[in-house]
């Protein structure tokens, strides 16, 4: 099959009108590796800006649980472009998203650098480490759901193009990136998170190899050493290695959802999307039967 599967039926839809589709297709098939690996780095450049790493150390789901919290947020997140905005699978996760978010004062511009994050990351990723770039029409599309996401999330001043979103990002982090203690035992906590995901003599190496990964302004608010010049060219030779590769590999044909990965641990029976994440007490959910995954039927994949 050719390896432009994806991309060709992503040309063939309307970036304004087809959004949801076109990121599933991005996230379920053409790039799941990519785009997990980049909106985990995405969340963790957030830790460097001191307002939020301060307050997700003093909410401890970052250092207590970090397992659990890293499930719920890929879970929650993944379930519009699932689902759709408008079905009662994403309704549920942006209602569980901003039950959590309205318990704290959390600014508007804070929000705002935050879903920037989400449209910047994976794009500098996949320029820099994806087997080929996102087309200008997947592009918009990524722009035009994270607007979305931030409209049902009541963000306000969202961006209309990726370069707003570029610049509101650099800006943001070039005026706030600071080291703060919350933040760097956040940052500590999620590394050491990822590197548990590896064998045990590769966690090491692997903590190297993000730290190579990472840009100078992201290892100097966290207080993370430099990585040498070698360090980082092997870094990069090998992620330029495995794009080649992948260049001459078939698309993928079946989707892989967030449930399906190995790294995803805290619900080996199935979830509960109005389950996920934390709760004040009085707010703690009633007993529900778990179901397993999130299986819709993809008529895009069927066809073929």
């Amino acid at each position: 099959m050719a390896k432009t599967l994806w991309r060709d039926r992503n040309e063939q839809l309307d970036p304004e009108t087809d959004y949801v589709e076109i990121v599933q297709n991005l996230t379920l098939y053409e790039f799941t590796w990519d785009i997990t690996q980049a909106l985990s780095f995405a969340l963790f450049r957030t830790y460097a800006v001191p307002s939020v790493g301060r307050l997700l150390h003093r909410t401890g789901a970052f250092t207590e649980d970090v397992q659990k919290r890293y499930d719920d947020t890929a879970l929650l997140l993944e379930a519009p472009f699932v689902h759709g905005f408008d079905s009662t699978e994403g309704k549920t996760a942006i209602r569980r998203i901003n039950q959590m978010h309205k318990r704290y004062d959390i600014s508007n511009e804070d929000f705002l650098y935050v879903l920037s994050t989400f449209v910047v990351v994976p794009k500098r990723w996949l320029d820099d480490h994806g087997w080929r770039p996102l087309t200008p029409t997947e592009l918009r599309a990524t722009v035009n759901y994270y607007r979305t996401l931030g409209r049902h999330m009541n963000i306000k001043d969202v961006p209309e193009t990726y370069e707003g979103f570029e610049t509101l990002m650099d800006d943001y982090e070039r005026a706030h990136f600071d080291f703060d203690t919350g933040g760097r035992k956040v940052a500590d906590s999620t590394l050491a998170l990822m590197t548990s995901f590896y064998p045990a003599p590769l966690r090491r190496p692997v903590r190297v190899f993000s730290y190579a990964l990472m840009d100078k302004p992201l290892l100097d608010a966290f207080a993370y050493p430099q990585p040498n010049a070698l360090v980082r060219a092997a870094s990069r030779g090998a992620m330029k290695a495995r794009a080649r590769l992948l260049r001459h590999t078939p698309s993928k044909r079946k989707p892989t959802f967030s449930a399906d990965l190995p790294r995803i641990k805290s619900y080996p029976g199935g979830y509960v999307l109005s389950e996920l994440g934390t709760f004040a007490e009085p707010d703690a959910p009633p007993a529900a039967a778990p179901v397993a995954g999130c299986p819709v039927p993809h008529g895009a994949a069927a066809a073929t």
